[in-house]
């Protein structure tokens, strides 16, 4: 069983992401700890502590940084919806956050952690990088950090930065220069695993509220991200960060590369960018020399259907796959 922890700005894809990860049986789910990203921290937790609630689960949540390290905060209501949720008017969580900061809730969860433990942020980087610069120690008991961030190839936040990269840059440099193995499971790839609008609806049917939330929530998307023609799926929806979560339960759906990365930080039109090299020769500038970026796996191919099914059936349960129209026992046979 992997022990991770999540780090999310909870958002719709968030909550997809620790549905998965509650439901998955080879995961274990150690904390949630929150940043503010797709909308304000205090609504970060709020809707954290609902997701789960929904999935009937209690896990250590944790309040983290409120602003980036260096730029003004951004939020993306505009896509997920003004309480971050989707507006389904969800119930109001019976949990409270624990009574320390996120980054010692991270601290503590990995220096206990009988195994190393695999981190997993969702969101801008700046908890992350807070906790590697304030307990560097911790390092010597985290397994891998796989983030959902960046792009080997478009933006969105701008043409070349991806979101979570663009809204805290420094944060995500210090990150990839920690040298800890890190995956960067990029925008690029993550809108390729997808549902259908025939998915959507069979988890919405379901009798278990889980599955019904992911289903409303995916809907949600439908909308939200009608305009994305980078979606595969016709009139369906990305899981989006749901797929990096998939990636650590499930690695071998994931094709990488390992590559110099540099995260650009300089004012305008690319900050936020980052830049992969994937040349095989230095050619004028050498990325990957001393004084270059650092190197990381970049996520540059994924298994659709495979991460597809295992979205679905763990969603679901893999005790009844059927329900979700997928071949019986295709979630057990991913760990």
């Amino acid at each position: 069983m992997k022990n991770l922890i999540l780090d999310v700005d909870t958002g719709v894809d968030d909550a997809l992401a620790l549905l998965f990860a509650v439901r998955h049986p080879g995961l274990r789910l150690r904390a949630v700890t929150c940043v503010a990203g797709n909308t304000h921290v205090d609504a970060v937790v709020r809707n954290t502590l609902t997701v789960l609630d929904a999935a009937g689960v209690d896990v250590p949540v944790a309040r983290g940084a409120e602003r980036p390290l260096l730029s003004a905060p951004h939020d993306a209501t505009h896509f997920h919806g003004q309480d971050g949720l989707a507006d389904l008017g969800l119930p109001a969580p019976s949990g409270q956050p624990v009574g320390v900061h996120a980054v010692e809730l991270m601290r503590r969860e990995i220096l206990t952690s009988p195994d190393p433990v695999t981190l997993v942020p969702l969101a801008p980087m700046t908890n992350i990088a807070l906790l590697l610069r304030t307990y560097p120690e911790v390092t010597e008991n985290l397994e891998h950090i796989v983030f959902m961030g960046g792009s080997a190839g478009f933006g969105n936040a701008t043409p070349v930065a991806e979101f979570n990269v663009w809204h805290d840059p420094e944060a995500a440099a210090i990150v990839l220069g920690s040298g800890v193995p890190t995956t960067m499971y990029g925008l690029d790839v993550s809108y390729e695993v997808a549902v259908s609008g025939e998915d959507i609806e069979k988890l919405i049917l379901r009798e278990n509220h889980v599955p019904r939330l992911a289903g409303r929530l995916l809907r949600h998307l439908t909308v939200s991200g009608a305009g994305e023609a980078r979606i595969p799926v016709a009139g369906g929806a990305s899981i989006g960060d749901a797929g990096a979560v998939c990636a650590v339960a499930d690695p071998a759906g994931l094709s990488t590369r390992t590559l110099p990365v540099e995260v650009c930080l300089a004012d305008g039109p690319a900050r936020g960018q980052t830049i992969v090299d994937h040349r095989t020769s230095n050619g004028d500038i050498d990325l990957s020399g001393r004084d270059g970026g650092p190197h990381a796996k970049v996520a540059m191919g994924v298994d659709r259907e495979r991460y597809r099914q295992l979205f679905l059936n763990t969603v679901c349960g893999a005790a009844d796959d059927a329900a979700c129209g997928l071949p019986a026992g295709a979630a057990a046979s991913r760990m």
